[in-house]
């Protein structure tokens, strides 16, 4: 939205009824029906509504979402339609406002490519929710409504590529402080960014882009490299293309390029190398900086590996290139290397780079519809992914990278005025580099000798998958650590998560490059674990 539109909006906010600030904090549903005035061409009003303490239904069809009393706005900044079925434009903002507000503003960030409007409660894995704190929670569907989260048909339209890259994130935030400014009768007293995935690009674009706007911002598992991931989805499908079997017409049997047994075999041996590290067997890698394991001991001929465990040099070759991220003829990185961990065996993992029994890899569909119709410049519906030339193509992503991608170091207003950043990443992600965060943040300024660790920290989650699951202790209050750390500057020297993999076991995340070490003591406790080098 333009700077004249954003005023324009606040003038009709001020022209409400005499009394509407006071009116929101006496008589809240009445404050938020009114509400509705709002509606005006380029700003459609779609709810403006009271909702009552209870059950919501929640993002996941069939699941539900516990809420306090509070009032629900929906609204669309310039509408436009596409042209095209199930696809509009338009910045789409979900704004829920708690009657016990807390003084706090938290945006909940997206995922995938947006496209739709997630429920606003700024969900905590293992803890009450934001909205049930008493936080005002807002979400975006990213500038465009389309039939899921990996629709990229919107990329076509130049204002709608905008808003998905960073617009609508900056027009939500602009929106959300002025509506809650006049429906509470004062300012939020501090912001907060929470996202994973491309929430978790766009709580590092705010950080970036927007320094002056929030205190402290929460980005998980974030695809920040945007169009290195994608193109990294495509090198992964190319190299495990080379390695599969065929059928009897020619076709690549991707999901029989290496066996479960086999993935199961190198978890092991991955195991028996790297997981006690740290101390202590337990299932988990903390010490991911001194794991050597290499995909080549596991080669057939290799003294105690079994012919039904052992790779071929095809496998191992391949293994190593899907691990060490996609690279042009001269070798060079073009994302970012995975480290080796549990989740090599697990399903996500499979889904993502073999595909499931006859089912095609995660990237051959993500990779390359994505590829297709968002990043490259102009878009090509009929780009052959395994045709996808990784010296001559990557210039076309250029375009998109520049207005997309969150890869800026340079953070000085917002360190500097007391932001704080947290950013986590699981281990065993099987689409977003573990490589490629450590080395965003370890060349972000300002830093001292020993780091940016006064005002952005960094923890790797050992068998995480993309934003939770796998094996690992998954569940982690973050919210709770950046506000501590924004509110009450305590730093978030350990932090603690537990997880379903692993029942009444819990552990010390700790900031990176330090390594939760076991002590000696109960081993499931996370007190017995320390932070070391």
């Amino acid at each position: 939205m333009s700077a004249f539109k954003h005023l324009s909006l606040v003038l009709v906010l001020s022209s409400l009824a005499p009394g509407f600030a006071q009116a929101a904090s006496n008589e809240l549903p009445a404050a938020c029906a009114a509400l509705a005035e709002l509606d005006s061409p380029g700003y459609r009003v779609d709810a403006a509504q009271w909702v009552p303490a209870g059950e919501i239904p929640g993002g996941v069809p069939g699941s539900t979402v516990t809420v306090p009393d509070h009032c629900l706005f929906q609204v669309v900044i310039d509408p436009r339609e596409s042209g095209m079925p199930e696809l509009s434009y338009g910045t789409g903002i979900e704004l829920r406002l708690p009657a016990d507000w807390n003084g706090r503003f938290l945006f909940q960030g997206g995922g995938g490519l947006n496209g739709t409007l997630n429920v606003a409660t700024g969900s905590v894995r293992g803890a009450p929710s934001a909205l049930n704190r008493g936080f005002a929670v807002v979400s975006t569907d990213g500038g465009h409504r389309g039939r899921n989260n990996v629709d990229a048909r919107f990329g076509v339209d130049q204002q709608a590529k905008l808003d998905f890259a960073y617009q609508a994130v900056e027009k939500t935030t602009y929106e959300a402080k002025a509506l809650i400014s006049r429906y509470y009768g004062r300012d939020p007293d501090y912001s907060y960014f929470v996202g994973c995935s491309t929430g978790g690009r766009e709580a590092m674009l705010v950080a970036q882009r927007m320094p002056l706007e929030f205190d402290g911002v929460v980005s998980g598992n974030a695809a920040f490299h945007f169009a290195g991931l994608v193109a990294n989805q495509i090198w992964s499908l190319q190299t495990v293309n080379r390695m599969a079997p065929r059928d009897d017409n020619g076709n690549p049997l991707y999901s029989e390029a290496i066996s479960h047994g086999q993935l199961e075999a190198i978890k092991a041996r991955l195991l028996s190398r790297c997981d006690a590290l740290d101390g202590l067997a337990d299932g988990m890698i903390n010490d991911f900086q001194a794991c050597d394991f290499t995909p080549a001991e596991m080669q057939c001929g290799t003294p105690g590996i079994s012919a039904e465990q052992c790779l071929t040099p095809a496998q191992v070759g391949g293994l190593e290139d899907i691990f060490g991220g996609a690279r042009n003829s001269r070798g060079d990185a073009l994302y970012g290397k995975f480290h080796y961990d549990t989740g090599i065996a697990g399903s996500a993992w499979r889904g993502m780079h073999l595909g499931n029994n006859a089912g095609m890899p995660a990237n051959a569909i993500l990779g390359a519809t994505t590829m297709k119709g968002y990043i490259l410049t102009p878009p090509q519906p009929d780009l052959d992914p395994l045709a996808f030339d990784f010296d001559r193509d990557m210039a076309l992503t250029e375009e998109t990278a520049a207005i997309n991608d969150a890869v800026g170091l340079l953070h000085s207003t917002f360190a500097n005025r007391g932001g704080k950043f947290i950013g986590y990443h699981g281990m065993s992600d099987q689409g977003m580099s573990s490589g490629r965060i450590i080395e965003w943040y370890e060349n972000i300024l300002p830093r001292s000798e020993a780091g940016p660790q006064d005002w952005a920290r960094l923890y790797m989650v050992p068998g995480m998958t993309h934003c939770g699951g796998g094996e690992s202790t998954d569940a982690f209050d973050m919210l709770t650590a950046i506000q501590d750390w924004v509110e009450e500057d305590k730093a978030p020297d350990r932090i603690l998560a537990t997880g379903a993999a692993f029942p009444d076991v819990s552990r010390p995340l700790c900031p990176y490059p330090l390594v939760a070490r076991y002590n000696g003591g109960d081993p499931d406790s996370a007190d017995s674990f320390s932070c070391q080098p």
